[in-house]
């Protein structure tokens, strides 16, 4: 078996293959390029590099760390399983339904191997898609994923390389597809080896908020470039992975004539091939149409991008939070509204915070509906507040009803975040595993965090927040999958249930048309979009106040499709009760 190795900056470098004092030495190519061949070694084999005789590091290409970041490296055998979706062709973009699961949380386990019992509930719910936060490997038990040092290392906490291809094997075999969160903009500060190898992984030149900025156009970054490329590539070939959702894409820096995402997402359909799918989607707040755009015309080449700008508008409407990037935000439904018609709010305005220094966005109204997603939570919208609360504790089950309603009939790819389709009472919170000492930096960096919002002002409350790094957090976290079998659990889930299935069925909610659909507010406290085709029209109400509503603009003889407090049309008018919603159908 060869063992390569890019450490242009090694004066010497050695393969430890086991337990054997042995090492064999390696040859150094002109380009830092490391190799020698090791007979012997095989599946299971484990080894580690020695850099200058001194340092004993892992791969960094390793496929798996059975002992965590700090270890030694394990042979894998990307052939070694047999695969049973060979009838697998992917996803498309059109009609996908996203569902957001961190796996250490999602059953008590927090295996793969768990999580892939519960994936005929998810295909019975209604989703399409599960996309899974980052599975590299990270230092310690728990963690979101997003201190990842390993990018090309399934975590041994979730059951390392064979239980994921397990659960995309499974998935496949439910109609189910499976995308994976990658983070490309940084890497984790704990067992971050890279420096050893090659200090040109990382620049100066710019900074991210959690740590070093990935050299993409300095002085040797061609390894690092074919370094991204060659993960993004593995999961779509190794793992069959249907689609990649890049972390904080607008960290990742990059001043080439051919940016690295556009290379990035290039690569990754060439991988899929001509007749496969594959799903890219970049996490930011930019509101960058370039994202949207094709590599040809000098765009990144993303299926779709976060468009937080919904989920900003309607949760400060709803929730009230004014402080942070809310400020951004009037919180009214008319704005709500301006939103869902725009796809995105800010399309180059200068944004509250900046009071005219910064402008933030492009238009993007011609670009098709399922290129934004929205969401009423994700990871992020949870588990960065203080104490990791859902949007339905502190909204409530009725109101957090008719938001769901408004998100899945809205022509835009809808993302759900795992337990809210039954009201989880679980918060998601913040959780780590770190050394003792980089524990106590996290633990402080976090309550610091918060000092700056009016409600953590206190020194005394600021100490309330959940320690990351203690268990109690990470356990809080786990979803308890019995609620979904209870009231309110199975009401609620119901619901979801049934408006999955009129997103999927109805003939008007299956065309993602934005041309096609209208939406404004009625009143403070009401909301309405219409969407028709050229013989029929939909109608939803949602009602977030706590009085009924009664409008006689849409004139009457609707005929009620779904809703969960029983609203009401007669000849001449629309009822819908308080803290509802309702979908209504007519001819057009």
């Amino acid at each position: 078996m060869r063992f390569r190795v890019w450490a242009p900056a090694a004066r010497t470098v050695e393969v430890e293959i086991g337990a054997s004092p042995e090492r064999t030495p390696l040859e150094r190519d002109a380009n830092g390029v490391w190799s020698a061949i090791v007979p012997g070694a095989r599946q299971g084999t484990r080894y580690a590099y020695w850099l200058n005789g001194e340092l004993r590091r892992p791969d960094p290409y390793s496929r798996f760390q059975p002992e965590g970041v700090h270890g030694p490296s394990e042979v894998v055998d990307p052939d070694a399983y047999a695969w049973r979706d060979a009838g697998w062709r992917g996803l498309p973009i059109h009609g996908l339904v996203i569902y957001q699961a961190h796996v250490g949380t999602f059953t008590p386990e927090g295996t793969l191997d768990a999580f892939a019992r519960e994936l005929p509930r998810l295909k019975s719910l209604g989703v399409s898609a599960v996309q899974l936060l980052p599975v590299a490997e990270f230092p310690g038990d728990r963690n979101w994923g997003y201190d990842g040092v390993d990018l090309f290392a399934v975590s041994r906490a979730y059951g390392g390389p064979i239980a994921l291809k397990r659960f995309v094997d499974a998935a496949h075999a439910l109609g189910l597809g499976v995308i994976l969160d990658v983070v490309y903009n940084h890497f984790g500060p704990d067992g971050n080896y890279l420096r050893d190898f090659a200090p040109d992984y990382f620049t100066t030149r710019y900074h991210t908020p959690w740590g070093e900025a990935v050299n993409y156009d300095g002085p040797n970054s061609a390894r690092v470039r074919e370094m991204m490329i060659d993960n993004a590539r593995y999961w779509v070939r190794e793992y069959h992975a249907d689609g990649l959702r890049l972390d904080a894409t607008h960290a990742v820096h990059d001043a080439s004539p051919r940016h690295i995402l556009a290379e990035i997402t290039r690569a990754a359909r060439a991988e899929a091939g001509p007749h496969r799918g594959v799903v890219l989607i970049a996490e930011t707040g930019e509101n960058d149409v370039r994202y949207l755009t094709s590599v040809q015309s000098g765009g990144f080449g993303f299926d779709a991008v976060y468009a937080d700008d919904f989920h900003h508008s309607l949760r400060r409407y709803l929730a009230g939070d004014h402080e942070g990037y809310y400020a951004d935000f009037e919180g009214t439904l008319e704005e709500v509204a301006r939103c869902i018609s725009q796809g995105w709010l800010y399309e180059g305005q200068a944004t509250f915070r900046s009071h005219g220094e910064r402008r933030r966005g492009t238009p993007a109204r011609e670009q098709p509906a399922w290129q934004f997603l929205y969401v009423l939570q994700n990871h992020d919208q949870v588990g960065n507040r203080a104490f990791g609360e859902r949007l339905h504790h502190q909204v409530g089950i009725e109101r957090f009803a008719a938001a769901s309603a408004l998100l899945l009939f809205l022509p835009f790819t809808p993302m759900l975040f795992m337990g809210q389709e039954f009201g989880a009472s679980s918060p998601f919170q913040y959780f780590t595993d770190h050394n003792l000492e980089l524990g106590r930096l996290v633990t402080e960096g976090r309550r610091r965090e918060f000092q700056a919002f009016s409600a953590f002002a206190d020194a005394a409350t600021r100490e309330r927040i959940p320690d990351p790094q203690s268990e109690a957090a990470f356990k809080a976290s786990t979803l308890r999958l019995g609620e979904a079998e209870t009231h309110p659990g199975s009401d609620l889930l119901a619901w979801y249930s049934a408006l999955l299935e009129l997103r999927r069925e109805d003939p008007v909610l299956m065309d993602q048309s934005r041309e096609r659909m209208a939406a404004r507010a009625l009143s403070r406290d009401v909301l309405s979009v219409v969407r028709w085709s050229a013989a029929e029209r939909r109608l939803l109400l949602v009602n977030f106040g706590d009085t009924p509503f009664t409008t006689s603009e849409f004139g009457g003889d609707w005929r009620v499709v779904l809703s969960r407090e029983g609203a009401a049309s007669d000849t001449r008018a629309l009822h819908i009760p308080a803290r509802a919603a309702s979908i209504l159908a007519r001819a057009a």
